[in-house]
């Protein structure tokens, strides 16, 4: 795979998200696809080479797919020929990004959760828009109950969004009344026996405008209610906070590790993002976004820090994403195969 490099990846990822809303199933062409495929024992292959004799780094069953990543295929194929790819490439698990209907024909939440299901597939979250100025809209604040009513059709154990606590603007306060927001929509969930989460980009490890003392991501830590209030960590987006925001506004040095967070409150991040970066300081963000395993971040460290937690092993979920591959069932087979072959330290 080439390493392309993006002038501005998560400007990119957060428009063009919203579009996925609403993207297509419907029409078999599983053979147009089928060229492509690699039997899932390729991942037990590659996991049984020369990375080494250890433990698995990545708990069985716990291998996800945002399915943004493939939004090109899911808008031209459908949902189920993407679905049986998955399947041979190893995933246990997907995370929505829309799910409603699209130029290839309409589907249904049941038709979509059986759809997952016949093909080995966990249906296990979907990012959904904080806010709108439309009341019609399909988001947590304009439509609750809506949203959480397709969550729970689809069988979702997890209901979150993708968009940051920016709504009220970016200081203490402001964080504070989107964190409120926030406990609102955990309690709904957890009502209906799921969990609410959010996930990150790199700003919300920024300062706050009122008090460059104060990072805003602890904000959000600190007031939201932690049996309400999960994070999805977007790793490769937490990294480029931390080349970003290391040092305050006046240039005083803040360092901080992403891995910290999660080791300190495991049970706050039962979903993660797994995405891979080129480190290039050259680049606004820090890194250019590449296949997972092509890029500079340690996840065979990462993983298996969080997974020898005492019980934490089967506690998480591993959703790999990237937010414009070069071709979308490429990245989704590689990087199954190299997160099947990461092994622990002996």
């Amino acid at each position: 795979m080439s390493r392309i490099s993006q002038p501005d990846p998560e400007l990119t990822h957060r428009l063009t998200r919203r579009g996925m809303l609403g993207v297509a199933a419907g029409a078999t062409a599983a053979a147009l696809v089928g060229a492509a495929a690699t039997p899932a024992g390729a991942a037990t292959e590659a996991a049984s080479g020369s990375a080494g004799r250890g433990r698995p780094v990545l708990p069985p069953g716990r291998l996800g797919i945002q399915l943004y990543s493939l939004r090109d295929k899911v808008s031209t194929l459908g949902f189920a020929p993407v679905f049986a790819e998955l399947a041979k490439y190893g995933y246990d698990e997907v995370e929505f990004a829309g799910y409603t209907q699209g130029s290839a024909g309409p589907i249904t939440l049941a038709q979509l959760k059986r759809l997952a299901r016949n093909h080995g597939l966990n249906p296990i979250g979907s990012h959904v828009g904080y806010y709108s100025d439309d009341p019609n809209a399909y988001t947590f604040a304009q439509n609750l109950t809506k949203v959480l009513d397709d969550a729970q059709a689809l069988g979702l154990k997890h209901i979150g969004t993708a968009s940051g606590p920016f709504r009220y603007g970016s200081t203490v306060d402001a964080w504070k009344r989107a964190a409120e927001e926030f406990n609102t929509y955990g309690a709904a969930a957890r009502a209906r026996g799921m969990k609410f989460y959010q996930h990150n980009h790199s700003e919300e490890f920024s300062f706050a405008t009122d008090n460059p003392k104060v990072r805003l991501y602890d904000v959000l830590l600190a007031e939201t209610d932690p049996d309400l209030v999960f994070l999805e960590m977007d790793i490769f987006w937490a990294y480029s906070g931390q080349f970003r925001f290391s040092k305050r506004p006046d240039g005083t040095a803040a360092p901080f590790e992403p891995l910290d967070y999660v080791l300190k409150q495991p049970h706050r991040y039962p979903l993660f993002h797994v995405k891979d970066g080129v480190s290039d300081p050259a680049n606004t963000y820090g890194y250019r976004m590449t296949d997972v395993g092509d890029g500079d971040i340690d996840y065979q460290r990462f993983i298996s820090a969080v997974t020898r937690l005492r019980g934490e092993r089967f506690a998480h979920h591993w959703q790999a994403e990237h937010d414009q591959p070069t071709d979308s069932f490429t990245f989704a087979r590689r990087s199954s195969e190299h997160l099947h072959s990461l092994r622990e330290k002996c």
